[in-house]
């Protein structure tokens, strides 16, 4: 991770360390990360420290991202997940969670994906939060600006900060993400893809929203991949029928901001025959994003299929991953700092699974380019004499450092590829081994 501004150099490499540590313990208990008393001692200080803030890690955590994305059509993925602790401990500060009672907080993130190769290209920015312990007001009595659904267009408005360069940013959200704001607060460099939730009214008399594509014909039918919902299930097959027409919706009561209508192109998909086991694919997709042919009506629901990768980072955020809520850390600020290190940590782990099988995607997604050189000659050395076992990756891809770290985990090459358990071990034996490397041969001090 790379702190963006002008910072004391122990700092840096402080949050350095931790997420360094993150990634190879796949944990964040500070006993586990830390070599050593004082490594952790020193973690708390960091932890502690005035001159960093949650938002300046979250920044540092997209630097990479910010430099993928030059020039690409990306997609950003935004989603919130709610961090609980069943046990509070001697925490301070959490609020309740989901269920109103198990204390806990709540973190909104966003994911850049690259939508051509559909390779995650790392985290954007995110914030956390808890819940007040007394009960608010209707949110329909409060200012926008004070409501929790406010992190919508928070997530707009970091997207289009962050990635000035990007070549094309398409903001894809839930239904969650579905409120009049999302789509007349959109900054002009993003174009939103949301699920709707809402069964609109339209400007013009006659069906609504919902009803409308009824009288529409099919687009296109097709097979798609349906991610799996948790770990262990398999991904699946639906044949799905779309749909797709342009809508004009009207301004709901509630608000008076933004014109009275807004003109939206909408996209509807819907599984043809669903087996009573699953749950059906019925998706109704909003946008400005062009429909005139069936390719871009199809292009629409890929793209929206990418926000799933979010929720692959949440579980790698967890129990799945580097064990978020295991964390022993008790004052909520430091909770909070903690989380956005480990947010970091479970997306790079993720990008390394990713590349495994290869892609185009460059290793400077990860780690600086001049450092092929170093990487080269490292994995030089774990490369057996049949072509089997050989890297088979072009030299300087992230597909390339993928199988290098992968081989520093315990990866054998037969078999099973490696998952995110060998690819965090392998990252723990890599760095030890590059940073070696390097102060053997003067590069490093």
């Amino acid at each position: 991770m790379e702190l963006g501004r002008d910072f004391d150099p122990r700092v840096g490499r402080r949050l350095g360390a931790l997420f360094d540590g993150m990634v190879r313990e796949r944990s964040v208990v500070l006993r586990r990360i830390c070599p050593s008393r004082c490594e952790e001692v020193a973690a708390q200080r960091f932890l502690s420290s005035p001159q960093v803030t949650v938002s300046d890690i979250f920044e540092a955590g997209s630097v990479g991202t910010v430099r993928a994305s030059q020039g690409r059509r990306v997609v950003v993925a935004q989603d919130t997940t709610e961090v609980s602790f069943a046990r509070a401990l001697r925490r301070r500060g959490l609020g309740p969670g989901g269920d109103g009672r198990t204390p806990g907080f709540f973190l909104h993130a966003l994911l850049a994906v690259d939508a051509q190769d559909e390779a995650v290209l790392g985290p954007v920015g995110g914030m956390i939060w808890t819940r007040d312990q007394e009960p608010v007001s209707d949110r329909k009595s409060r200012a926008f600006d004070k409501r929790e659904s406010r992190k919508w267009t928070f997530g707009a408005e970091e997207a289009a900060a962050r990635l000035k360069g990007a070549g094309q940013i398409i903001l894809a959200c839930d239904q969650e993400g579905d409120i009049w704001e999302t789509f007349v607060r959109c900054p002009a460099s993003v174009t939103p893809l949301v699920r709707a939730q809402h069964d609109r009214t339209l400007a013009e008399k006659g069906p609504s929203l919902f009803e409308l594509p009824r009288a529409w014909l099919e687009r296109a039918r097709y097979d798609i991949s349906i991610s799996p919902r948790k770990v262990g299930e398999k991904a699946r097959q639906a044949t799905i029928a779309v749909k797709a027409g342009a809508v004009v919706i009207r301004r709901p009561k509630t608000t008076q901001e933004g014109p009275p209508t807004l003109a939206l192109n909408l996209v509807e998909a819907m599984e043809v025959s669903p087996t009573p086991t699953n749950a059906p694919v019925r998706w109704r997709l909003l946008t400005t994003l062009p429909i005139d042919t069936a390719q871009d009506v199809q292009e629409v629901v890929r793209l929206y299929k990418l926000r799933w990768r979010i929720e692959e980072a949440f579980r790698l955020l967890k129990k799945d991953g580097v064990g978020l809520e295991e964390t022993q850390v008790q004052d909520l600020e430091h909770l909070f700092r903690v989380t956005a290190i480990a947010l970091a940590a479970a997306i790079q782990v993720l990008q390394l699974v990713d590349a495994r099988d290869g892609g185009p995607r460059p290793m400077s997604d990860l780690l600086d380019p001049s450092l092929i050189p170093a990487v080269a000659h490292i994995g030089r050395k774990l490369e057996g004499a049949t072509q089997r076992q050989k890297n088979p990756h072009p030299e300087g891809s992230l597909a390339w450092l993928s199988w290098i770290v992968a081989r520093h985990g315990g990866w054998k090459i037969y078999g099973k590829p490696p998952g995110p358990k060998t690819m965090a071990y392998g990252v723990q034996s890599f760095m030890s081994v590059l940073r070696g490397y390097l102060t053997a041969t003067g590069q490093l001090p």
